[in-house]
């Protein structure tokens, strides 16, 4: 008989590697004796050595509070398990914080006795953000209604009927008299209240929520503990419903003091609009047969005219409506005549005397029908709330104008954090790339791969200076690029983003189709037109095609692509056989913000900023697309006419030879950098260029190792700006305390107006970006060092 499948029975070795989540065994020690792939790369590392030869201590290196360790081992020892323990930790190799769920129990041998323990960890640390994200949002919801008269909700309704409040404002203690709380607990307790004769309205309202969404509208009573009786003014309308069933949002006021007044009022009609005027509003009364409406003096000097100025017909009023509000005017008065809405009510906007508009909050109630029910009789009331619209208006712009200006605050601040940091660790590979090719020789067979490795740098820090110059609104600078390797260069990253069952075709010419461009904002311009591509097929199947050739552009078709001249261009095509556009959506894809992607799964900018790339590049764009028939995107740009001096333009820097040491003296420098990458290898290429050098990893340690040197003399002090602690511009101000003659120089991969200007207050003789390599660093010094030599000559 075959032996049973060991693979079946026990051994799962291959799932605990293929698990998606971290999954680990570990001595109660806290030392980690198995780690499988997707624990390795959550602490970010790439081997499972690599990890358990770094880990000592879990509760000390993992944890951010060392006491969750001691909680999970006293959790572990008393149950033998532990499920769902969330803690913060930090990615043991990068330090960067995360939130955890871990999952474990104690692994025993026959004998009891512990050997290990076993467990999983997942990053939950989107799930917590968004849990404090809604935290914040329900409490900003809180004070916002708090300042709402009424009570505003939020319903959820399951497809059986049953109703959970998911949030009260405290609006309902004014209302029912209860907490808001109680009735989140007891969605109930709000039906107990309400007026037996109005019991019928509250089924038909569930009914015509059961059969669908709906918006709701109407007012009832509700009877008080006490015996006595409020009415209410309720407006709900649904938000999309899954599975579960639908949410309702709503809003419920205490209109009782206008219910009491309007039954008064009916018993003295003279009274009631004696009443209402005193109280600021208007009164009209419409006779419907005859068209006559008599205004009262309020409504005549709400909108600027004496008494016999305005007509006593309601036609007067209609025409002075805006045109825009005329409509929704007319049907929110129908649907009262018709029985379908109890009381009429609408906002609109009506003609001054002097040509401005008014808003007004129109409300009124048929009096009189006739025996078929046709009304004959209407009176009702004009508020101006011209006041609270204009509030709303503004209100609603200064919350615009905020979030656009936090927006772009948050893209500065991370312009300066990338430039910074990308800048170091791009500093210290060119830098050890200089060395390396240096050390292999011009022959080497690794010095092509090294010379890829450098333009993917160099590459990298354009992208750089292309967020800096987003955040700064630079204009870009074009240099001489050959097109078809930076094309072949963009497909093979855009091979391996393809989505399932999309293909990939490049018809490209051997020729190299010299243009002025930008490098990064070209390949960005394929990207985003092939990405465009293969969304538009919606998970589908279908062929992506990207073509590159030569064309003359004559006159009349350079008039058509809208602002080039004639001559001969290089064309990009993007071609895809997608469901096509139509005339409409053809015309407006370059707008921006324009999508017709579902919320939130498109910004509308992509096209955007494709177009303004092309434009800047003073190139065109066509498109031709027709409905089943897919879309062509054509992106012109004109062929440089200087291409004998392509190959040398392009062609990868040889490393320098290093600078020969001077005779005498030695130039002293004092290099400061908090990277400590950074000041190793500065040190190193630095030394190796004829200088003496010192570093420092922080500028505190450079200040005090000055003051305790008083007699040791240096030449030029190089700071890194952004530091933790003191920062390059604090660092020159201690050292133009301490030693008043010393030259200082600051680098920084984020060069702003502010930083030159604090930097000129303390004296710093030049503040520079970062520098492409330790050669160019090394001249830059050299002629820092020349310039102090001619300042301090006679």
């Amino acid at each position: 008989m075959t032996p049973p499948n060991s693979a079946l029975h026990g051994d799962y070795s291959t799932l605990f590697s293929f698990l998606p989540i971290g999954a680990y065994r570990c001595n109660p020690a806290g030392e980690m004796v198995r780690v499988n792939p997707a624990l390795v790369r959550l602490n970010g590392y790439d081997t499972e050595a690599e990890l358990l030869g770094s880990v000592n201590d879990v509760a000390l290196e993992w944890y951010v509070d060392p006491n969750r360790r001691v909680e999970f081992r006293r959790l572990l020892e008393r149950d033998g398990f532990v499920r769902g323990f969330v803690s913060e930790i930090r990615r043991h190799r990068t330090r960067e914080r995360i939130w955890v769920s871990e999952h474990a129990h104690i692994v025993r041998d026959a004998d009891g006795r512990m050997l290990y323990y076993e467990g999983t960890v997942e990053d939950i640390s989107a799930q917590v953000h968004a849990q404090n994200e809604l935290r914040r949002s329900e409490e900003q919801l809180r004070l916002i209604t708090s300042q709402v008269p009424g009570m505003v909700f939020v319903v959820h309704v399951a497809p059986d009927g049953q109703r959970q409040y998911r949030f009260v404002s405290s609006g309902v203690r004014d209302i029912y008299g209860i907490a808001p709380e109680d009735l989140m607990r007891d969605a109930s307790l709000a039906a107990k209240f309400r007026h037996p004769e109005d019991l019928p309205l509250l089924e038909r309202d569930m009914q015509m929520i059961r059969a669908g969404p709906v918006d709701l509208g109407g007012e009832f009573r509700i009877r008080m503990p006490d015996g006595s009786i409020k009415w209410v003014y309720r407006r709900s309308c649904a938000i999309p419903s899954d599975e579960t069933g639908f949410l309702r949002v709503g809003v419920l006021l205490d209109i009782t003091a206008r219910k009491q007044a309007e039954a008064e009022l009916h018993a003295n009609e003279a009274l009631w609009k004696l009443a209402l005027e005193s109280a600021g509003d208007g009164v009209w009364d419409w006779n419907l047969q005859t068209g006559e409406e008599f205004f009262s003096q309020g409504i005549k000097s709400m909108f600027g005219y004496t008494t016999d100025e305005l007509p006593n017909f309601a036609e007067e009023l209609d025409s002075r409506t805006h045109p825009d509000d005329l409509q929704q005017m007319q049907a929110d008065r129908l649907a009262h005549f018709e029985g379908r809405a109890p009381t009429y009510r609408n906002e609109h906007r009506v003609r001054c005397k002097d040509g401005s508009w008014k808003w007004v909050l129109s409300r009124g109630m048929v009096i009189a029908r006739d025996a078929d029910g046709k009304p004959l009789r209407m009176i009702g009331t004009h508020t101006d709330i011209t006041e609270l619209k204009q509030a709303e208006a503004h209100q609603r712009a200064l919350e615009m104008q905020l979030r656009e200006s936090q927006k772009m605050e948050a893209i500065g601040t991370l312009a300066g954090g990338v430039a910074h940091d990308f800048n170091n660790l791009l500093a210290a590979i060119l830098g050890n790339l200089a060395l390396a090719q240096e050390d292999v020789g011009a022959h080497h067979p690794a010095r092509e791969s090294l010379g890829e490795i450098q333009r993917a740098a160099m590459r990298a820090r354009q992208l750089v200076q292309q967020i800096l110059t987003f955040s700064r609104r630079q204009t870009q600078e074009l240099e001489l690029q050959l097109l078809t390797p930076l094309v072949e260069e963009a497909l093979g990253l855009l091979r391996s983003l393809l989505p399932a069952g999309v293909r990939l075709n490049a018809r490209l010419p051997s020729t190299p189709l010299p243009v002025m461009a930008d490098a990064t904002q070209v390949q960005q311009v394929l990207m985003n037109l092939c990405t465009n591509a293969w969304q538009a097929m919606d998970n589908q199947a279908g062929d992506v095609t990207v073509a590159l050739r030569v064309v003359d552009i004559d006159v009349a078709h350079a008039l058509r692509l809208e602002g080039l001249t004639s001559g001969r261009y290089a064309c990009l095509s993007v071609t895809d056989n997608g469901p096509g556009m139509d005339p409409d959506t053809l015309r407006r894809i370059f707008e921006p913000f324009f999508t017709t992607k579902p919320p939130g799964t498109g910004t509308g900018l992509g096209l955007a900023v494709v177009h303004g790339i092309v434009k800047t590049h003073r190139g065109a764009i066509d498109v031709s697309s027709a409905p089943g028939e897919g879309s062509r995107f054509d992106v012109y740009l004109p062929l440089a006419t200087h291409a004998a001096v392509v190959s040398d333009a392009l062609s990868p820097p040889v490393a320098a030879a290093p600078v020969p040491a001077p005779e005498a003296p030695v130039p002293h420098l004092v290099y400061i950098d908090d990277y400590d990458a950074m000041t190793f290898l500065a040190g190193r290429l630095l030394r190796k260029q004829g200088f003496k050098v010192t570093t420092f990893e922080s500028g505190e340690a450079a200040v005090a190792w000055l003051a305790q040197h008083p007699g040791e003399p240096v030449d030029l002090l190089l700071t890194d700006q952004n530091m933790p602690g003191m920062s390059g511009v604090d660092v020159a101000r201690e050292v133009r305390r301490l030693r008043p003659g010393l030259g200082v120089a600051i680098v920084s991969g984020h060069v702003s107006d502010k930083l030159l200007a604090d930097a000129a207050e303390q004296g710093v003789l030049e503040v520079m970006g970062k520098q492409d390599s330790m050669d160019a660093l090394g001249d830059a010094i050299c002629a820092l060092l020349g310039q102090m030599t001619t300042r301090s000559s006679p």
